[in-house]
């Protein structure tokens, strides 16, 4: 008989209330112009192809490992693998892959959301004409003139924490779903109305060129690791986001079914994302691969110039805003959980404690652009020549994210007896839940442990990529 446990904080209405928060998590600000740019300037379609490949071998069975982790222990991150530790006759030490999942989250956060504020202040001033005709230099002035001014920064920074933690605050039901069951359709809608923008004014072909030609010339070791390490960080893997949100899952909804949904949602907008860019990018002789410069710098030039440029300019901000804030509402969730549980205090003392803090710590982003700008920490070191917003996405991205998900698939397809597998993940058919145990213990710790030493640089020192 499988263990049942509840959650104290309420669950998701059903299994596609799921499937759209934790798509929501998933799809941030990466999605929008990492993926696209990815893949067509590594071979296109064949990447395209790969990706998909990447994301069966390697996100789907963390993703699966993750909500099973969360569903079996119903409570936060830290909590979660302190009962299921305790359930599986394994070390205490367990619990401290919660705190790290929280404590990515939470870090990840604090910078994230002065990225979003840049977002939200790119929605007044596109809004207000501000890139109405605007030269190419004109464009990277106010680009320039915003991160270099701490006080704008920390204005955008303030608005989009308050953003989050009124979601937040109202709990699972109140908040988190209603967000979710609004932003996500929205987010698809103004996408799909970016794309039809693009398809008139724009240089569709060449997008769909640049996305989906083939190239399979380009695929090498380097291509290979990029696929699985765009894969795995774009799940919201090893955060603990995905494995709160699982601890809301009702006992009848299939973790197979809604992981694959989850992932195939995330993929599907980062690629009409593509569609809705690079047309525009491509009929104003715009460069694709500048990353975020491509979002700040470039594309307003390109709505300045183009002919409705106001409108669908101001409607692509309001897109990227949505994506940033339904990733920032998963990434602080599973830490407000945790003060409920543990100080036993209401969820609003608990978002306001958390938000404040999250607050706090973003300061030290604010200042990275500008008045810190060339204070470095920990000199001398491998992290030296690193900003406060370089060491805290260094640390998160390259470790903590990695690290998370290759214990979480360790706990899940080792530590975990059979028993509690099958009882939680309710796959019926045999050969099927065989592929999802082959595939956590061997393939994707190999995997996970790949991106892990190429990240960090190791590979390439050892001369095994270029």
């Amino acid at each position: 008989m499988a263990t049942v446990r509840t959650s104290i904080h309420g669950y998701w209405s059903s299994r596609f209330v799921f499937v759209l928060a934790a798509a929501g998590s998933a799809v941030g600000l990466g999605n929008i112009w990492k993926f696209p740019y990815i893949a067509g300037e590594n071979g296109g379609g064949a990447f395209v192809l790969l990706y998909l490949l990447c994301i069966a071998l390697f996100g789907i069975p963390v993703m699966m490992s993750e909500v099973l982790l969360g569903r079996r222990g119903r409570s936060s991150p830290v909590n979660t693998m302190t009962t299921l530790a305790a359930e599986e006759k394994r070390t205490k030490a367990w619990r401290l892959l919660g705190v790290l999942g929280v404590l990515a989250g939470f870090l990840i956060l604090s910078y994230y959301s002065v990225i979003a504020g840049w977002a939200l202040a790119y929605v007044v001033e596109t809004a207000t004409g501000t890139f109405s005709g605007v030269t190419g230099e004109k464009a990277g002035e106010v680009f320039t003139n915003l991160i270099s001014n701490p006080q704008r920064l920390l204005f955008w920074h303030t608005v989009f924490i308050v953003l989050t933690m009124l979601v937040v605050v109202r709990g699972v039901s109140g908040g988190l779903e209603k967000a979710v069951r609004i932003l996500m359709p929205a987010l698809f809608i103004l996408i799909i109305i970016m794309i039809g923008y693009a398809m008139l004014n724009g240089n569709f072909m060449e997008g769909l060129k640049f996305l989906f030609t083939p190239d399979f010339s380009k695929l090498n070791p380097e291509v290979v690791l990029k696929a699985m390490g765009q894969a795995f960080f774009s799940l919201s893997l090893g955060m603990g986001a995905i494995m709160m949100y699982g601890s809301y899952l009702p006992d009848d909804a299939s973790i197979a079914t809604t992981s694959f949904q989850v992932a195939m949602a995330d993929t599907l907008v980062a690629i009409l994302a593509g569609l809705a860019i690079f047309p525009i990018v491509f009929a104003n002789g715009l460069e694709a691969s500048q990353g975020p410069g491509l979002i700040f710098n470039t594309l307003p030039l390109a709505f300045g110039q183009m002919s409705g440029g106001l409108l669908f300019g101001t409607i692509f901000f309001i897109l990227l805003v949505f994506a940033a804030w339904t990733s920032a509402i998963s990434l602080i969730e599973p830490a407000v959980a945790w003060l409920i549980e543990r100080f036993s205090i209401s969820r609003f003392i608990s978002s306001m404690i958390c938000g404040v803090v999250v607050w706090v710590i973003g300061l030290g982003t604010v200042y990275s652009f500008n008045s810190w700008e060339k204070i470095e920490v920990f000199n001398g070191t491998f992290l030296e020549n690193k900003s406060f917003f370089d060491l805290l996405d260094y640390l998160t991205s390259n470790i903590m994210l990695p690290l998370g998900g290759l214990l979480i698939c360790i706990f899940a397809a080792w530590s975990m007896t059979e028993k509690s597998r099958r009882e939680e993940l309710k796959i019926k058919h045999e050969g099927a839940y065989k592929v999802w145990r082959f595939l956590a213990r061997y393939i994707t710790p190999i995997g996970v442990i790949l991106i892990f030493l190429h990240v960090l640089g190791i590979l390439e020192k050892l001369n095994l990529v270029t």
